[in-house]
């Protein structure tokens, strides 16, 4: 490879289209314009192959909540590599990481879960729930209790299970047959639905939706309902204060498990180390995954409240579902030690009394520039919505394409935030400073600047 910044980058594109076929990409356009190669990160910063120094506004994927670079996660991976590489959990065996990580995520989670299934992403996670539900199900003797009810616009990962559990169109379009027994309702998305209609009621409205799905489906049928605490992919879309609440009187009243998909939620991102605490919710199973591990080795799982595991550990015998990686040695011991630093420092504290409550508030200021129509925020969370019109929220046209050129206006500013369509998502690392946080806002601002300037020349 060459010395040379640009050859290097321009030798790397040529084999990386070449061979690598990337995830949720349009090859035809990645091809044209060539790969971003990303080659380090520290702290709260990535670097591309030709030295650019870019604020990573989304932690990768959610996920590095405790930042890039950190030696005490590298050196437990390390001893825990030449301790025991790998063993698998079946044949009934186990391990002393896997062993302590369910201990301690006992301990963290919600009261009523003592029990956890790994898998090695959420979807895998939200794969595992379904399977969780329809056994809990027949081992009640309901076998007729199949049907779950999801969100339109949730996003519960790319597997077939998973992707049928979520409610994206052009995923379903693609995936042509989709597991059956799986229906969706429409997402508490007050600025793109609620017009005029004050929030609060906006969230009763939505969240009686799944009331009217259980009544048309029959409740006896219906196993349970799967959503996300706030849609993450689909926009970060946060429900207003009525609708979780709501949402918890029907799943009681029907008798419905509840799954919570905290993926995204967990560990920290809104303050609690879980966001069934911060809309005080009672789920009966929770997904989990990215931050558990801060994205330094891949690990998921399904927590099981004591409703479910009660039964699924009790009756019926063997639960046929595994992993070949469930309860990984290595990512498990990473996980823990995530766990450890995260308690230790008092990061979901900080994060609640500190971090969230600065960036919600600077955040918030995004909101006077002349195309954003709301900036809306929870915890260590924000959207941005982009229009032509602020006062009727009328959006641009769909072929100039505002949110793909401010997302990658933002990188050329030194910047990543996300774009969903015409929405800017933002998920920070945890371990952000004021000072970080001042930085993502300001080039946010000049991106949205010139964003502006360049769909005005469009036209």
């Amino acid at each position: 490879m060459s010395t040379n910044p640009a050859i290097a980058t321009r030798d790397w594109q040529s084999s990386d289209s070449s061979h690598y076929l990337h995830p949720f990409t349009d090859f035809e356009d990645l091809n044209k314009k060539g790969s971003r190669i990303i080659t380090r990160a520290e702290g709260v910063y990535i670097y591309d192959s030709e030295g650019r120094k870019i604020l990573d506004g989304m932690a990768g994927l959610w996920c590095v909540n405790l930042g890039y670079g950190r030696k005490d996660l590298a050196d437990v991976a390390a001893m825990q590599m030449m301790e025991l590489t790998y063993y698998n959990s079946f044949f009934q065996c186990a391990h002393p990481p896997a062993i302590e990580l369910a201990e301690k995520l006992s301990e963290l989670s919600p009261e009523g879960f003592e029990h956890v299934f790994y898998t090695g992403s959420g979807s895998e996670a939200n794969d595992t729930q379904l399977k969780l539900v329809r056994r809990y199900w027949t081992l009640m003797d309901q076998p007729e209790r199949m049907i779950i009810i999801a969100r339109k616009n949730a996003y519960h990962g790319s597997t077939v299970a998973g992707a049928s559990l979520g409610g994206m169109s052009a995923m379903h379009e693609q995936l042509v047959l989709q597991v059956p027994g799986i229906t969706h309702i429409e997402q508490p998305y007050h600025f793109g639905l609620g017009g005029d209609m004050p929030a609060d009621e906006f969230g009763l409205q939505q969240a009686r939706l799944l009331e009217q799905k259980l009544l048309e489906l029959g409740p006896e049928k219906v196993a349970a309902f799967f959503a996300e605490p706030i849609q993450g992919a689909g926009g970060v879309i946060i429900p207003p204060a009525t609708y979780w609440p709501e949402i918890q009187r029907i799943c009681d009243e029907y008798g419905i498990l509840l799954v919570a998909d905290e993926v995204i939620t967990a560990f920290g991102r809104l303050g609690e180390w879980f966001g069934s605490d911060y809309f005080n919710i009672r789920p009966d199973l929770i997904s989990f995954a990215k931050g558990v591990t801060s994205g330094y080795l891949p690990l998921g799982g399904a927590l099981v409240g004591k409703r479910v595991a009660d039964v699924v550990t009790s009756q019926g015998g063997e639960f046929a579902h595994g992993f070949t990686y469930s309860g990984h040695p290595v990512c498990a011991a990473v996980a823990l030690e995530v766990l450890n630093i995260m308690q230790r420092d008092g990061i979901v504290e900080r994060v609640k009394n500190d971090l969230a409550p600065y960036f919600q508030k600077k955040w918030a200021s995004l909101s006077e520039h002349p195309i954003i129509g709301e900036a809306r925020s929870a915890g260590m969370v924000g959207a941005l919505e982009i229009v032509a019109d602020k006062s009727s929220r009328e959006r641009f046209r769909k072929d100039l394409g505002a949110g793909t050129v401010c997302r990658d206006t933002c990188v050329s500013n030194g910047l990543v935030m996300r774009a969903v369509g015409d929405t800017m998502i933002v998920s920070p690392p945890l371990v952000s400073e004021h000072a970080h946080i001042d930085e993502l806002v300001e080039k946010a601002w000049r991106s949205l600047d010139q964003t502006a300037a360049t769909i005005a020349a469009a036209k």
